[in-house]
């Protein structure tokens, strides 16, 4: 069996931004003591409740902003890690940071208790830019945060970034780009606005305080991000992330995991996990999950003790998603090998209209090097959304129906 991969969710903020509609949590920070402890308790009464001992390829914490924790409180995390799982010699361990949140004394005990890859949120380098998104750091912090990371060890460092933002425009998403790239860092991660349900940021449109982003101007920012990043030297190898060089050492092994449909186990409030075609989902509020773990001795794997859903995908489930989510690949593709070897049929057993649909529209194609492969065209990168929207909600083959 593949590597297990880790996801660690710390959920406390400073405040929360205007966009967020993630499990995160404002003016709690007085928990994070009793939450570590409890993360660590998680970790054991889920490794018990295992039959094999796990061994663990990807540690990723993200949040909320999980720079807020001390080191001393990661290393008591990774500390408990390697004493319940088989963690890999060279296991990515990754940090999702604000930039205004580190230092440089910070940074370089997360290098020495285990961290090899940090990634800041540095959204856009334009003032307005940052203020609309209540965003609390500036482009200064954001160049500080690099240059002591480098100084403290991390060869591998990722920038996201947001485009789509009301009043955004083409010149001020280049210059955003010219400033991350002066960084010189080994990858990028570029996201375009969603506008939320109940966000602040919601608010604001409706009431006309701010314009609502522009879906065209959005195509069109990121078509120049595919551009000014290529020619940059970066491979754009899935939807939204691009690596130096196109080197796999450079890419995030730890999403990869997620794209290409292997285990994880989620730990913290509102942690998704996914093992063994079971989904797991912790309860989200920080107080229920300390007292829900608290409260438990032992658990039914793969679900930890605060989990609220756990619930076993079908074949065909698995199918759809296997291939909606590895389309998302953009230098790789989805293999037809992989495909029959995780679920035992060829992919055109079931999908054959589909293929020939986004084949014949020119928004897959088969890989240059590997006939065996299918990936998303130029225009299918542009595209995305038609061609994932072909692998969901379509009905059951009654042959997987009689045989499952």
């Amino acid at each position: 069996m593949a590597a297990t991969s880790l996801y660690f969710h710390i959920p406390f903020c400073n405040r929360r931004c205007g966009y967020c509609d993630f499990n995160t949590f404002a003016g709690m920070k007085t928990f994070i003591p009793q939450y570590v402890q409890t993360i660590c308790k998680e970790l054991e009464i889920v490794s018990q409740s295992s039959q094999e001992r796990i061994s663990v390829g990807t540690v990723f914490f993200g949040g909320g902003t999980p720079s807020l924790l001390s080191v001393e409180q990661f290393r008591s995390i990774l500390k408990t890690v390697k004493v319940v799982f088989d963690l890999a010699p060279d296991a990515e361990i990754t940090l999702e940071a604000n930039p205004g949140t580190v230092n440089k004394q910070s940074l370089t005990g997360l290098k020495a208790c285990g961290f090899n890859r940090i990634s800041f949120g540095m959204q856009s380098a334009n003032v307005d830019d940052l203020r609309i998104l209540n965003r609390q750091h500036r482009h200064e912090d954001v160049i500080q945060a690099v240059a002591w990371s480098k100084q403290a060890g991390f060869e591998h460092i990722n920038l996201d970034l947001i485009f789509g933002i009301p009043g955004q425009t083409l010149e001020s998403w280049q210059r955003t780009l010219e400033l991350a790239l002066m960084e010189k860092i080994d990858h990028f991660s570029l996201y375009s606005l969603i506008v939320e349900d109940g966000t602040p940021l919601e608010r604001w449109i409706s009431r006309g305080l701010l314009a609502e982003p522009d879906n065209d101007l959005a195509a069109g920012i990121y078509e120049t991000a595919m551009q000014v990043l290529d020619r940059a030297g970066y491979e754009q190898y899935e939807i939204s992330n691009w690596a130096l060089g196109g080197k796999v050492d450079n890419r995030c092994r730890h999403n990869l995991q997620y794209w290409r449909g292997l285990p994880y186990l989620g730990f913290g409030a509102g942690a998704h996990g996914f093992f063994n075609g079971i989904r797991t989902e912790n309860a989200y509020g920080i107080e229920e999950f300390i007292n829900r773990v608290n409260r438990s001795k032992s658990t039914d794997f793969p679900a930890g003790p605060a989990y609220v859903s756990a619930s076993r995908l079908s074949l065909w489930d698995r199918m759809q998603e296997f291939l909606m989510v590895g389309f998302r690949l953009t230098a790789e593709g989805v293999a037809r090998a992989d495909f029959k070897e995780t679920f035992g049929y060829p992919m055109e057993s079931f999908f054959s209209k589909q293929i020939e649909y986004l084949e014949k529209n020119k928004l897959i194609e088969r890989h240059p090097r590997d006939d065996d492969r299918l990936r998303l065209t130029q225009r299918g990168i542009l595209l995305g959304n038609q061609v994932f929207a072909q692998f969901v909600g379509n009905r059951e083959p009654e042959e997987l129906k009689r045989n499952n």
